[in-house]
């Protein structure tokens, strides 16, 4: 007579292991983009860069590699700042488009993830 009904929302706890889940990925990308800001800095401050026009070349391409590295690490951040947000708001794993619950094994992959992956297949 007992009907299993579908979970609609993880648990506190699992929404603790994946908040500490998500915490040591914005400390690990945190510290990624301190990483490209400071050869992005050290790059403006050398003078030996321009030496040459093979160099300014050559400098001109990996300052556009840190310039992208750097966006990309700021979407990233910004990525998981907004899953804890979702965590507080305890919504966090819920498929925004589906409304059901997006597997545990993808969240703790892609713990920023907010569709499930039967929902970003059919996006195709």
């Amino acid at each position: 007579m007992s009907k299993k009904t579908e979970k609609t929302r993880y648990s506190d706890p699992e929404l603790q292991e994946f908040k500490e889940i998500i915490e040591d990925k914005l400390a690990k990308g945190k510290e990624q983009l301190s990483f490209y800001l400071k050869q992005k800095e050290e790059m403006a401050n050398s003078s030996d860069s321009k030496l040459k026009g093979l160099d300014d070349g050559i400098s001109t391409v990996e300052a556009e590699r840190l310039n992208t590295m750097t966006a990309r690490q700021r979407k990233h951040i910004q990525h998981l700042e907004n899953a804890l947000i979702r965590i507080e708001n305890k919504v966090f794993g819920i498929c925004r488009v589906t409304g059901k619950l997006i597997s545990k094994e993808r969240l703790k992959a892609v713990p920023h993830a907010t569709m499930s992956i039967h929902a970003k297949q059919n996006k195709r």
